[in-house]
């Protein structure tokens, strides 16, 4: 077998040629391709679930949402274990799964019961899975920045909250296209909000309580449709669009009537733009700036995701108001490549010693 082999390599000495040629740059593809990351990812199945529950305590988390969505994931298949962690306005369950379960089939195992828990927890919160990521998929982060004499529209300079509004309205939608994307975080900032402050005294002296002002508010920010008209062959299509789209028409809502006089928002309360607490920020050199965070989709290649997000940084910053300078200050790509160089040296290394070592042994071999 082993001499018709060789018999038929030497007769077909150009065409073993032309297959060895062909397997090195299949081998050359194959590298280009492979999934290469810096440190192996070692996270086991889990599924987390996120509940915001704005003005709970610790102890009002714990005992009326973390404790029912434990109680209501027990079980489910495959399950190993959960670990809960519950903090003012916020709790998060992790199920962890047996090592080989399938990620997708776990996450349709949790959100069937997560559909069945409503009854259990307060109404209005809305139990969510994390997306799906691992703990070593933030592969991306970039800051934003204004420049000293950069403006708005309105000729105000760039401050925390508007530089957060880029990032949400104009940064983040874009990124989020990018294939291997599971969520674009934003960290830092202020996020913008219309405040109406009531002044208690004056709703007193109008007979006006804050159910009065939340009815109005939503009563008055609604738009409908009333279907269409025809008319020469043509639908011209008839809808109200009463949506608040000011502060100027948010002060001049009507709450009710005291006696024949309306009685607006702006008689009872202070409208004003404000802005969401928040528990942290991000600085840079000293300053305050808005961080935005890419998280990769489990299973996909760290180095390819992370080109292709530099690259549509590259792109979005023609649509960023002047003044504006976006900087990624975290690539995965260049500390792969970085590591890739020093195993490839490391192998060069490598080899040279072996190629040495052979050579003082035929060189023994020859001389004795």
């Amino acid at each position: 077998m082993i001499e018709s082999l060789l018999r038929l390599s030497i007769d077909r000495r150009w065409l073993m040629m032309c297959l060895g040629l062909i397997l090195v740059g299949i081998g050359l593809w194959s590298y280009q391709k492979l999934p290469i990351d810096v440190v192996p990812d070692i996270t086991n199945v889990q599924v987390q679930i996120n509940t915001r529950a704005d003005g709970y305590s610790p102890l009002e988390t714990e005992q009326r949402i973390t404790y029912p969505i434990e109680n209501a994931l027990m079980g489910m298949p495959n399950l190993a274990y959960t670990r809960s962690l519950s903090r003012y306005g916020l709790s998060q369950v992790t199920v962890v799964f047996d090592e080989g379960t399938d990620l997708y089939f776990a996450r349709n195992l949790v959100n069937e019961r997560l559909s069945a828990i409503d009854a259990s927890i307060p109404n209005g919160l809305q139990p969510q899975m994390a997306p799906l990521s691992t703990g070593l998929g933030e592969i991306f982060m970039y800051t934003i920045e204004a420049m000293p004499d950069a403006r708005q529209p309105n000729g105000a300079a760039y401050d925390a909250t508007a530089l957060r509004e880029i990032q949400d309205w104009i940064i983040k939608p874009q990124l989020a296209q990018v294939d291997g994307v599971t969520e674009i975080n934003s960290i830092g900032g202020y996020d913008k909000q219309y405040h109406i402050t009531p002044d208690p005294q004056k709703m007193l002296a109008y007979e006006v309580s804050f159910a009065d002002i939340k009815q109005a508010l939503q009563a008055n920010n609604s738009n409908r449709g009333a279907g269409y008209i025809e008319r020469g062959g043509q639908q011209l299509t008839v809808r109200s669009a009463a949506q608040l789209q000011s502060m100027d028409e948010v002060a001049q809502v009507i709450v009710k009537y005291f006696g024949d006089t309306p009685v607006f928002i702006s008689d009872v309360a202070e409208v004003a733009i404000g802005k969401a607490l928040r528990t942290g920020a991000a600085t840079r050199d000293g300053r305050e700036t808005v961080l935005g965070s890419a998280m990769m989709l489990v299973g996909e290649n760290s180095r390819q995701v992370s080109l292709a997000l530099a690259a549509k940084l590259e792109a979005v910053k023609a649509s960023l108001p002047n003044g504006i300078k976006v900087e990624a200050v975290y690539d995965r790509s260049d500390l792969v490549d970085k590591a890739m160089a020093t195993v490839q040296k490391t192998s060069l290394k490598g080899l040279c010693l072996l190629l040495r070592y052979c050579l003082c042994c035929w060189a023994m071999y020859v001389r004795h």
